[in-house]
Parts: structure tokens; C-alpha cells; sequence
């Protein structure tokens, strides 16, 4: 596919199959940092900070939303962390022709809340609470194909299509 990305042209939220209502419109993606180890000793000049494959630091997610509103309250509940799926579609370009086309992006997320900002009231604007949640899942879809799946408990890492922890798995 030689295509040049170029926006997400549009993108809705769900809550399992119920379409959140009030989330503004940028929702701030977690970041996914290796945990590391420094590799040092005989035969190593100095240093090495080396990823540990598939061992990931605490990974955030922001959900912004315009006012309080139910929706916000229902992503509380620790005890039933919500599943989030982000539907989006990407507006490509095909850099030989110039034409426009449009390819699916779903990112699919299971975590808990651990901070929920409520915002402020203020006649006439926005409140702009937000809600924070630590990611337990997250699995990644462009063009219907699996970019990325991590899920932290069940022993999962999956990078484009390639399970990145099987021969790991295959010996402990």
C-alpha cells in the first residue's frame, strides 16, 4: 500500500457498543516506553540501555470531555475496568495519482480510571473535566490489520502481526 497518511478525517468513542457523548475532540493516546536495563561489562564500550521485549513502564490515557456529563462517571468504576474502542478514519493520499482515500483505524483499550479531573463551571463555557485511566490493553488496527496488541496481564505483544513474546512463552 504506498499511500501517504495524512489526518484522521473523523473519529468517534465507544464504550463497549454505547458511543460516548460529550468527549471533545482530541483524546491524548499513551505513551509506550520500553522498561530498560543497562547492559554493562567486558566487551561493551560503556553502556547500553536495552528494551526488555515486551516489558512496558505504566502507560496513561487522557479522555477529555466538554462538560460533566454521565459518561464521564460511568469510566470510574475500577472494579469493571470500561473497554474503549476509537473509531476513526484516516484520509490517505496516493502520491502517484493525487487521489484521496479514506482507510479504517480502530484502537481498541481496557484500563482503569486513576485520576478524574471534574473541571470547572463557568456560565456560558466549557468545564473541560477529564478522566485518566492506566492502560491494561490495547490493541491497534490500521486498514483492519493488527499493528499493535499488548495486553499486560494475559502475556501478549503482538507488532505487526508477529508475536513478539511466543519463544519466551514456549520456555518458562
Amino acid at each position: 500500500m504506498n499511500i501517504l497518511p495524512e489526518v484522521i478525517n473523523h473519529y468517534n468513542i465507544y464504550n463497549d457498543a454505547k458511543r460516548l457523548i460529550g468527549v471533545s475532540g482530541e483524546v491524548e493516546l499513551p505513551e509506550l516506553e520500553a522498561i530498560t536495563d543497562t547492559i554493562e561489562g567486558a566487551g561493551v564500550l560503556g553502556e547500553i540501555e536495552d528494551p526488555v521485549t515486551g516489558q512496558f513502564s505504566s502507560m496513561k490515557i487522557k479522555i477529555p470531555f466538554s462538560v460533566l456529563y454521565e459518561d464521564l462517571f460511568s469510566l470510574m468504576n475500577t472494579t469493571k475496568p470500561p473497554q474503549l474502542t476509537l473509531r476513526g478514519s484516516m484520509q490517505c493520499m496516493n502520491p502517484e495519482t493525487g487521489e484521496t482515500d479514506y482507510y479504517p483505524v480502530k484502537i481498541v483499550l481496557r484500563g482503569k480510571a486513576s485520576t478524574t479531573t471534574l473541571g470547572k463551571v463557568a456560565k456560558g463555557k466549557k468545564g473541560e473535566p477529564e478522566i485518566e485511566m492506566e492502560i491494561l490493553y490495547i490493541k491497534i488496527l490500521i486498514a483492519n490489520k493488527t499493528r499493535l496488541e499488548l495486553d499486560k496481564l494475559n502475556f501478549k505483544f503482538v507488532l505487526n502481526g508477529v508475536d513478539m513474546l511466543a519463544k519466551i512463552r514456549s520456555q518458562v
